[in-house]
């Protein structure tokens, strides 16, 4: 089995996989209801979303556990169970992925801001972060992925919670939902200088909002960054039509930047919400895979 190391030197780009809750919604998960519930109660779909990922071309699919931290678990129908549904997910996605692929565990924010602005304090979080991310190596991931975090207080202690108790390679990426800045005010600019001594395996953006600002953000991040950037857009900015959320970016569209991405430095690309495998399909098939 290649490690991340290995692969991304192998094939220079990486492709990654695309949403998790929108495309379950597709499939049948009702309103409400988080996707780490699907982990207990419906791994088959779990681990076939997976499947049409990598059938799609994704060099790496990343583990229904987004929201599996002790502390977003704590007030729901999975409170006490994060280590669990952490190491399940990410046996599922083993399951999917084989020999030939990786495995990411995504870790999301737990939910809450860091005091003195909320409740979340440095012990919390860290035991929350060194719980999950032993949970997904025990699971059989091959990286681990920090997502969709806005805040530099909770990224930088969930890191210290994954370092504690795992050498697997990390990645840290940042939802850049006002613009070119986080819901906290943060930069690229502030990211790369806070993450650059931390020797991460990837830092980039995830989620957000419009394609054209992820262009902003890839400029910024290329100009001040060393290590390789991870970048994983929406498919636009959702729409509210009839009973239904459409985003309107096409797959070739989503193919389109993603290469240029690539183009100006980007090493793993992929998609967040609303990319499906048909998204993933054609950024493969601009890549030249």
């Amino acid at each position: 089995m290649p490690s991340f190391a290995a692969l991304l030197a192998e094939r220079g780009v990486l492709l990654a996989d695309g949403a998790t809750g929108t495309n379950y919604q597709d499939m049948g998960m009702a309103a409400g209801v988080a996707p780490e519930q699907w982990v207990i109660d419906a791994p088959e779909l779990v681990g076939e979303l997976h499947r049409r990922f990598l059938d799609a071309g994704s060099d790496l699919v990343l583990t229904c556990s987004f929201g599996a931290s002790a502390p977003r678990l704590a007030r729901g129908p999975l409170a006490g169970r994060a280590g669990e549904v952490s190491r399940r997910a990410a046996e599922i996605a083993r399951e999917a992925a084989g020999a030939e692929h990786l495995v990411g565990g995504s870790m999301g924010p737990t939910g809450q801001l860091a005091e003195p602005l909320g409740p979340l304090t440095r012990e919390v979080c860290v035991g929350a972060y060194a719980e999950q991310a032993q949970a997904l190596a025990d699971g059989g991931a091959d990286l681990l992925v920090l997502e969709t975090f806005f805040a530099l207080e909770e990224a930088l202690w969930a890191i210290e919670g994954v370092r504690g108790v795992s050498d697997l390679p990390l990645a840290a990426s940042f939802s850049f939902d006002q613009g070119t800045r986080t819901m906290m005010g943060l930069t690229p600019t502030a990211v790369v200088a806070a993450t650059r001594p931390l020797g991460l395996a990837a830092v980039g953006a995830n989620c957000g909002r419009s394609l054209q600002d992820t262009d902003a953000l890839v400029t910024e991040f290329v100009a001040e960054l060393d290590a390789p950037l991870w970048i994983k857009p929406n498919a636009g900015v959702p729409k509210v039509v009839g009973d239904s959320v459409v985003y309107e970016v096409t797959p070739t569209m989503l193919a389109e930047h993603a290469l240029d991405y690539v183009a100006r430095g980007a090493r793993i690309v992929g998609g967040c919400c609303g990319s499906t495998p048909e998204h993933i399909a054609a950024i493969s098939l601009a890549l030249g895979r």
